[in-house]
């Protein structure tokens, strides 16, 4: 082996080889710098003294499947122009590092397509190790996104485990990246993230949320400038919530225990739409059934299906004069359920009629939180909760697919 051959396969400049030795299946090559090169590692002077050596053990990255170490002979100096005394910097490796920064970049490039635990497998290495590295990264490159260029956002919280245990996720609806995320649900574990985007002087127009009153007062006192827009998603899944109560309180009251058992079996029935209905199964036929049987339940059920025609219409005044004319019917139907959510509805009009000036939801954000799910499950868990934040930064460029 030459000097080289240590500078073009491990980026070596001012460093003359001396030997190679093969203990235990690794490689370890002992190398030195050369003398000419020697200088004060504060002042960069060559008017030094030598004052001994120690030396350190580095591993680099490997040839084929055999490990690599460097075995450095550093120098100990004392500067005659500065009058301090330390060891030789190593540009190659950071201080008190037992890896080099060549196998540090080499391992984050396979982070991109393996997993952890695969990584250390592959490269002989502890999973901590591993970890350490591409966590380290992370934080540099990654923990403080840049928000000067944000203009559409979307808010929601996500289930990280048990114990109710909740992270609240900021995304750009433009990019697709999270820009934030913080811990616990509510209005409160945003707070660093409006510190953050008040210095950035972003721009922001819209945000999408549910109609969470505690996220409504956090956009209005840090964002009075932004358009809020309620999800739809959101909306009809609190409809669908209402109505399962409903189907549970008629369930309870029946006496009939024929009419009873139909009320039972056509839950998720009421919660579908009607397109995904499954003939096969005699769905339509089952839902049809029991609607028939209980006037109030069939009220509610049409209504649903009226509602997500809210966000049909061709623009934002017939979505207006549609939206009125749903909750008009809604409390003339005479049934609680509906003259409630429609009192809700009413109180929310302005966020609800802002998705036609900004065609957002937090439906991208719900794939992303799926996303995330999956990572996590494939991680069978975080236990590190900074260094799976810091993941989730990243969400966006993932991607998840079928080898076979």
């Amino acid at each position: 082996m030459s000097t080289s051959l240590i500078y073009h396969a491990w980026g070596l400049v001012g460093y003359q080889y001396l030997k190679t030795e093969y203990v235990n299946g690794s490689i370890i090559i002992s190398v030195q710098k050369n003398p000419g090169k020697l200088c004060c590692p504060d002042c960069d002077s060559f008017n030094i003294i030598r004052r001994g050596t120690i030396t350190r053990l580095i591993k680099t990255t490997p040839i084929g499947k055999k490990s690599v170490f460097l075995r450095i002979i550093i120098q100990r100096i004392e500067c005659r122009q500065c009058h301090c005394i330390k060891q030789e910097k190593l540009y190659f490796a950071e201080p008190k590092k037992s890896y080099s920064k060549l196998l540090a970049r080499y391992v984050l490039d396979l982070s991109k397509k393996m997993t952890i635990h695969d990584i250390a497998r592959h490269l002989d290495m502890s999973w901590d190790t591993v970890k350490e590295i591409i966590k380290t990264y992370l934080k540099k490159h990654v923990a403080k996104p840049k928000l000067k260029h944000l203009e559409l956002l979307a808010i929601d919280e996500i289930s990280i485990g048990k114990h109710h245990r909740y992270l609240t996720v900021v995304l750009d609806l433009v990019s697709g990246a999270v820009v934030f995320v913080g811990k616990g649900k509510g209005a409160n574990s945003l707070n660093p993230f409006w510190k953050r985007l008040k210095r950035s002087n972003a721009n922001i127009q819209a945000i999408a949320i549910d109609m969470s009153p505690a996220y409504i007062q956090a956009v209005r006192t840090h964002l009075p400038q932004a358009t809020i827009v309620f999800d739809h998603f959101h909306i009809i899944k609190m409809y669908n919530d209402k109505l399962s109560k409903l189907r549970r309180q008629l369930y309870h009251h029946v006496k009939n225990y024929k009419y009873a058992e139909v009320l039972k079996g056509i839950l998720w029935l009421l919660l579908k739409n009607p397109e995904n209905l499954d003939d096969s199964k005699d769905e339509k036929e089952r839902l049809n059934k029991a609607l028939k049987l209980n006037k109030p339940l069939a009220t509610a059920y049409y209504m649903k299906e009226e509602l997500r025609q809210l966000w049909k219409q061709d623009d934002k005044d017939h979505a207006h004069t549609y939206l009125e004319q749903w909750i008009s019917k809604a409390r003339a139907s005479g049934i609680n359920m509906l003259k409630k959510f429609a009192n809700t509805l009413s109180l929310h009009r302005y966020g609800i009629l802002a998705y036609y000036d900004y065609y957002i939801s937090t439906g991208p954000l719900e794939g992303t939180n799926n996303k995330i799910k999956t990572m996590q499950r494939q991680a069978y868990g975080f236990r590190d909760n900074e260094f799976f934040m810091l993941k989730i930064l990243t969400i966006h460029k993932t991607k998840y697919a079928l080898i076979g």
